[in-house]
């Protein structure tokens, strides 16, 4: 009897096993065009290569590196489903640089991380298109990144974000709040919205609420509030430090709000006491706060409620730090004061 040949499998290719490789070189070359833009005189080599070569700024005498990593949260989700992904991009950024900011560090350079099932070059160039923008709002370089396309482990349409941020202080002038005393003043920088933060909550209360993006809330839309990048804080406070203006300390008001982040750069037997009546938070929040019923001291230990960075001050510069902002088009408030307290806590009056 004649044997019948066993047939040979068809060969696989990596496009067959939900990887292109071309489409990944195109974007690349597309993320080139893009961070052009971006690049700082430090930056020697930049995207295409295997690692950033970027030097130190010659105008710091003992250079420290200062560098933070973080994400954007399940606000990917929302902004996914919306179909608006761009402002994703500078969120990325401002997690990261906001924070670094804190220490009176200048942001150098930045590389991201994004990671998707099955890559679709035009909204992740969309994605980048945002990075490279907050790095510009920043005064750093976006050097590179990685693209990683993992089918499989995400579901169609979705996708990832991580960014890296590596920022320069001059060792004799790093901020670390030790110098913080009672009376010393809170200065606010609003927020543009809940910034990055809570937003597993935000979906939790648009679900309930069953209420479209499309609802108009405080002259805009619903959307537009909950989608609203978050706000770069490092060119207007890198000014006042540039003007010698005594800033004590400083916090990024990201996830745990106002009460776990300020007391953050407090020294031991520092508290503050921050005042409620002194600003009027964005329609927001009050959207948030009725829809999900969430209690008072939920809200401002999970959201931002308009605050969005805290600048510490003594008593006396608050008013010029003030009109300094002003200047910059920062309609800076005085949020409350130090005072002693034992735990460290946030009162709110």
């Amino acid at each position: 009897m004649k044997k019948i040949p066993a047939r040979t499998p068809p060969a696989l290719t990596y496009r067959d096993a939900g990887v292109d490789i071309e489409e990944g070189d195109a974007l690349v070359d597309d993320i080139k065009k893009i961070v052009r833009a971006t690049r700082r005189p430090e930056v020697l080599a930049g995207v295409g290569g295997f690692g950033a070569l970027v030097g130190l700024p010659k105008k710091y005498r003992q250079p420290v590196l200062v560098s933070g990593t973080d994400g954007v949260g399940t606000k990917l989700k929302l902004g996914i489903e919306a179909g608006r992904v761009e402002g994703l991009g500078q969120d990325l950024v401002a997690m990261c640089v906001n924070d670094v900011l804190v220490s009176g560090a200048e942001p150098l350079f930045f590389l991201d991380y994004f990671a998707t099932g099955r890559l679709e070059r035009a909204v992740a160039a969309r994605v980048i298109k945002g990075i490279a923008h907050g790095c510009k709002l920043a005064g750093c370089a976006l050097v590179g990144g990685e693209t990683a396309e993992m089918p499989g482990l995400y579901a169609d349409g979705d996708f990832d974000l991580a960014g890296f941020c590596v920022a320069v202080a001059e060792k004799s002038r790093i901020i670390d709040g030790s110098a913080i005393k009672p009376g010393d003043v809170l200065l606010a920088l609003p927020s543009s919205g809940p910034h990055s933060n809570g937003y597993s909550l935000i979906r939790r209360i648009l679900a309930r609420s069953g209420a479209p993006l499309e609802q108009p809330l405080g002259g805009a839309t619903l959307g537009d509030a909950l989608l609203a990048p978050t706000h770069i804080y490092v060119k207007p406070v890198l000014k006042l430090l540039a003007a010698r203006l005594p800033i004590l300390g400083m916090a990024h008001i990201t996830g745990g709000g106002i009460t776990g982040n300020l007391p953050r750069c407090f020294p031991k037997g520092c508290g503050a006491v921050v005042d409620t009546a002194s600003w009027r938070r964005p329609p927001v929040f009050d959207w948030l706060q009725q829809q999900g019923a969430v209690e008072q001291d939920e809200m401002w230990r999970v959201f931002n409620c308009g605050v969005g960075f805290v600048l510490v001050l003594p008593r006396r510069k608050a008013a010029e730090a003030q009109a300094a902002l002003r200047r910059q088009r920062i309609a800076a408030w005085m949020v409350g004061e130090v005072v002693k307290d034992r735990k460290g806590e946030v009162r709110y009056v």
